[in-house]
């Protein structure tokens, strides 16, 4: 007995020695590198299972509040399989965006790349993605929302919301009224059975996001690979038959798959296979993100009756001006000030996109530290809008703090939850409207109440466990 207790002291005693000297190793060579400071956790893995243990706690940041506190607001890591400089701190965050394709590229986990496709707005890189990115952009401004987009968005919302009755699971139906949207605005499709199996397809496919990629280990990634080739089969009639039409002179419609088969336009040129990877990636930008957003914000309004009362007041009013049927124009949404407080509030708490990811084209020199070619960096923007530093209270909602600020613009480099630089997402303007659609047909047509207590968890995206549900009561029509 006392051989093998020996033995097994001897053995640990060794252990413990390698695992120092290791530790010392590696402090070493970060300084003699000046990487920055941080730990790399065990072989191969990593602290990935420390990434996505943390963000199954109800703290929105566990992960990077740990390590800011250890190692200061720029720190190393290596996660999903690959080394990773996280940065909480806006001004790494806005060079990082800014120097897009010159010191830095875009660069994701393999689950996302392999789910969107290579063809994806995600991953074009140079050229094409800047013609691509300002395609979209032109499908989702100011003047073509007035002109085109805010009657289909007004009458969605509606048309959803008409079957409404006792308890709602607001969650759900938040993405049904954004998908339909999405669908319409890429392929002028109406809600039909067609979308409905699309949607279904397209929740598997989101599902398996931040998942391992490696099917045999995974089998929500196995169901995410089988629906995403669903999801094209799809998609590629559709692209096949208005290329058809396109050519024997057919209907023409505005909508932006109309604008990828335009050989004269900036989208002219694209295979059905790009354009396929193209929808594709728009529609999961467009119905995940702003759904959340939907409602999280009346998660947060249920919970601050003072901020709920106000922006009823606003919408009322708004409504009074108007028949019982009558759509809501540009000039109704131009003015609904507070409305935009509660937005700008809904956005910067709920951070549906927590960060983005990039790789370094080459060693790249920050804060006095270098990070080597080829390494992954990780600018947070749900650290930044959730710091003390930034935001008075930050993990409260309190919409009033933009009241204070005057606007967004006053501090451009603490509040960017659509990115920024040549990245900075397209539909941001569009999900702003929509979101204020929402709302205005919320507040004047229910009032509405909490079925349950619902958390909010922030992995592998943000939602709410129970998909919230409410319960909701029509209200008297608000009319002249």
């Amino acid at each position: 007995m006392d051989i093998f207790l020996s033995t097994i002291f001897s053995l640990s005693t060794f252990l413990l020695t390698v695992l120092l000297f290791i530790a010392a190793t590696t402090h070493f060579s970060r300084r003699k590198r000046r990487l920055p400071p941080g730990n790399s956790g065990l072989p191969f893995i990593g602290e990935t299972l420390q990434l996505i243990s943390a963000y199954k706690t109800e703290n929105p940041e566990p992960f990077i509040d740990e390590r800011v506190s250890k190692f200061g607001s720029v720190f190393s890591t290596h996660v999903f399989g690959e080394p990773t400089v996280f940065s909480a701190d806006p001004e790494t965050n806005r060079f990082i965006l800014q120097n897009e394709g010159k010191l830095f590229e875009s660069s994701y986990p393999g689950s996302i790349s392999n789910l969107l496709g290579k063809h994806s707005l995600l991953l074009m890189r140079g050229g094409l993605h800047r013609r691509m990115h300002s395609l979209t952009l032109s499908f989702a401004n100011s003047p073509i929302i007035k002109d085109r987009l805010l009657a289909d968005i007004d009458r969605l919302v509606r048309v959803n919301m008409e079957s409404w009755s006792g308890r709602v699971l607001l969650m759900d139906e938040a993405k049904k009224i954004t998908f339909q949207l999405t669908v319409k605005i890429l392929m002028s499709f109406d809600p039909c059975e067609w979308t409905e199996n699309l949607m279904k397809e397209y929740m598997l496919v989101i599902e398996g996001f931040f998942t391992v990629p490696w099917p045999i280990l995974s089998s929500t990634y196995r169901r995410a690979i089988t629906a995403r080739k669903k999801v094209a089969e799809a998609l590629s009639p559709v692209v096949r038959e208005r290329r058809r039409e396109r050519k024997e002179g057919g209907e023409k419609k505005e909508d932006m798959l109309a604008a990828m088969l335009d050989e004269d336009g900036s989208g002219g040129g694209l295979s059905d296979e790009e354009i396929v990877d193209f929808l594709l990636a728009l529609l999961v930008a467009g119905y995940d993100t702003t759904s959340t957003i939907m409602t999280l914000a009346i998660k947060y309004l249920t919970e601050t009756p003072r901020a709920l009362a106000q922006l009823k007041e606003e919408h009322d009013g708004i409504r009074a001006k108007k028949d019982e049927l009558e759509a809501l124009n540009w000039e109704d949404y131009k003015s609904m000030p507070f409305t935009q407080c509660v937005v700008n509030e809904a956005l910067r708490i709920t951070n549906i996109i927590s960060g983005v990811f990039r790789r370094t084209m080459e060693d790249v020199n920050i804060k006095g530290y270098i990070i080597p070619k080829g390494w992954k960096v990780f600018a947070s923007m749900r650290a930044v809008h959730l710091s003390h530093d930034h935001f008075k209270d930050p993990r409260s909602f309190y919409p009033w703090r933009w009241q204070q600020m005057n606007n967004s613009t006053t501090i451009p480099n603490t509040f960017t939850p659509f990115g920024g630089g040549p990245r900075r997402c397209p539909g941001y303007e569009l999900a702003r409207v929509v979101l204020s659609v929402f709302l205005h047909h919320m507040v004047t047509t229910f009032s509405w109440e909490a079925a349950e207590e619902d958390q909010i968890v922030y992995f592998p995206t943000t939602r709410t466990k129970k998909r919230y549900p409410i319960l909701v009561q029509r209200r008297d029509i608000v009319g002249p």
